[in-house]
């Protein structure tokens, strides 16, 4: 029988295998569909923040445009259940400190100044559903678009998940894309600062 000699001595340690890094996906916040209030969700996911606005904050904002009436030219929803204008959303966005400046899609989108806008306000038109059921009617829809770890995502709140978009470059594309259809507008969301000094477009 063969004898070990190493039989009674302390085994030797080993160094720890090296761990598997893998890169990391920033944590990205996407407010999903309630209701008619994809305004709320468009504002809170432009700025990454669930307790950024609430629909109580909205709600005052619109009395408060126009408080004479039940039903405001700001809120179309007779149900009270969103479907706010774009001067609610104007409003809400003054509350923070910021602006939301509407882009004339005549202008090349590449004279936006991406490194001075916080984010983007996309109203599209976007086809009504009862339940499941896609009905065969359209209504116009915001949503949420900006910059996270370096990624543009489309932040839709009718997406399941948050869309990559890319590159400055291929944001670009993107904004190209959605202008070219109809009824699509386009607000930038920046600081009142870089609005007073226009600094959200190039000269260049």
């Amino acid at each position: 029988m063969w004898d070990n000699p190493w039989r009674g001595l302390p085994r030797p340690t080993l160094p720890p295998a090296p761990q598997q890094t893998s890169p990391t996906t920033p944590a990205i916040y996407h407010e999903k569909q309630r209701r008619e209030l994809c305004a709320l969700h468009a504002l809170n996911n432009v700025f990454q923040d669930g307790t950024a606005f609430s629909r109580d904050t909205l709600q005052e904002i619109y009395q408060r445009l126009c408080p004479s009436t039940m039903v405001t030219p700001h809120k179309k929803s007779m149900l009270g259940n969103g479907n706010y204008d774009v001067n609610v959303i104007m409003a809400a966005l003054q509350t923070r400190g910021f602006e939301a400046v509407w882009w004339d899609k005549r202008r090349d989108v590449g004279r936006i100044e991406l490194s001075n806008v916080e984010g983007f306000i996309l109203n599209v038109p976007s086809n009504l559903r009862w339940g499941p059921l896609r009905l065969p009617l359209k209504r116009q829809h915001w949503i949420g678009v900006r910059e996270v770890g370096g990624v543009y995502y489309n932040l839709d709140s009718k997406l399941r998940n948050p869309q990559p978009i890319g590159s400055p470059d291929e944001l670009r594309k993107f904004l190209c894309q959605q202008l070219r259809g109809k009824n699509c507008e386009l607000l930038l969301v920046v600081s009142q600062e870089v609005e007073a000094h226009q600094t959200w477009r190039s000269d260049g």
